[in-house]
């Protein structure tokens, strides 16, 4: 088992459908292109004829066209079509990735895939749920995105004032190792002094709060309220190489007859909130390349969920065991 045998979003169905995507992971460069049939294919970006990346070119009858020459290639990478011979008796194979196409996304594994599809995102599209999305780069690794869209104690000070603001009220964390990663679940949470809370949730209802890191990609944020109000933040992370990442961000919330409304105020504030993530992870990132290009990360015990993460990786990657699904602890944050 590795990493690479994982699903990961390579773009929209509709870009897709548009033209051919240029796409890197892992630090291999892949065209992404529309065959027939409502189905994908990838194959990395280069045509071994004169080695011009391919998803400069267009589709035709199916096929990958060369911008350079007009070489054909189909979904499985074999040579179909050379214009400019009557015939095409050249085995000349481009190695593929697999695809597939679920959520409105075309997804691909470039190992043998470890699942049969990838992990659906909750309540997208669903009746009775409002749903936007948003694709942003990252000058981070994946382990640092997670960290971040799972972090409490960061909003207070990236954020401060749209999200959250400093209370130092003293509030309970609950970590959960879990089959497929871990979770945190936070009682007692402040809300006051917050633009997101005054504006989406200014009720009294009780809100219930997890954020789950979902083995080895993906973040989960739930807000559940007692008033039957839901807000779902689920984020699929690319690794681009090993310092930049492509994050696919859906969010589905249940808020009533207001939805629409709502979703004129909360999509334009959650584009504010996730560039002021973007913005702080670049600093990141910067420093870490001016002393070395290293992390050197001491952690408290506010740091909940990144050991987590890091060691769920870390086995992914080397096939070795997980930490151990079943313990928990608590502690205590201020906030």
């Amino acid at each position: 088992m590795s990493l690479k045998n994982h699903w990961y979003i390579a773009a929209t169905e509709a870009a897709v459908r548009k033209k051919p995507q240029a796409v890197q992971i892992f630090g291999q460069h892949y065209v992404v292109f529309h065959t027939q049939n409502n189905q994908y294919a990838a194959l990395l970006d280069c045509c071994p004829h004169r080695n011009v990346p391919l998803s400069g070119g267009k589709t035709a009858n199916g096929n990958i066209q060369c911008p350079y020459h007009g070489w054909q290639f189909d979904g499985a990478g074999k040579l179909a079509h050379i214009p400019a011979t009557p015939s095409c008796c050249h085995d000349v194979r481009i190695p593929t990735a697999h695809t597939l196409a679920q959520d409105g996304y075309v997804w691909l594994c470039i190992g043998e895939p470890a699942s049969e599809k990838p992990l659906p995102f909750p309540h997208c599209n669903e009746a009775g749920w409002t749903t936007f999305r948003m694709n942003k780069h990252f000058h981070a690794p994946v382990a640092q995105c997670l960290e971040n869209f799972l972090d409490c104690p960061h909003a207070v000070y990236v954020h401060r004032g749209l999200f959250r603001s400093p209370t130092r009220q003293a509030m309970q964390a609950e970590l959960r190792y879990l089959a497929d990663g871990a979770e945190v679940e936070y009682h007692g949470e402040p809300r006051q002094k917050s633009v997101v809370w005054d504006t989406l949730q200014n009720s009294r209802a009780q809100m219930r709060h997890t954020d789950r890191f979902i083995a080895p990609n993906t973040s989960r944020v739930d807000y559940i309220f007692s008033d039957s109000k839901h807000y779902i933040i689920t984020s699929s992370c690319t690794p681009i190489n090993e310092r930049e990442t492509q994050v696919h961000t859906v969010i589905s919330y249940k808020y009533g007859k207001l939805a629409p409304l709502i979703r004129l105020f909360f999509q334009p504030l959650s584009h504010i909130i996730i560039g002021q993530d973007i913005k702080m992870l670049k600093r990141q990132h910067d420093t870490i390349q001016r002393f070395g290009g290293k992390p050197r990360f001491y952690r408290s015990q506010a740091d909940l969920l990144l050991p987590a993460i890091e060691a769920w990786r870390k086995a992914l990657d080397e096939n070795s065991p997980p930490p151990e699904a079943g313990k928990s602890e608590v502690r205590e944050l201020f906030l």
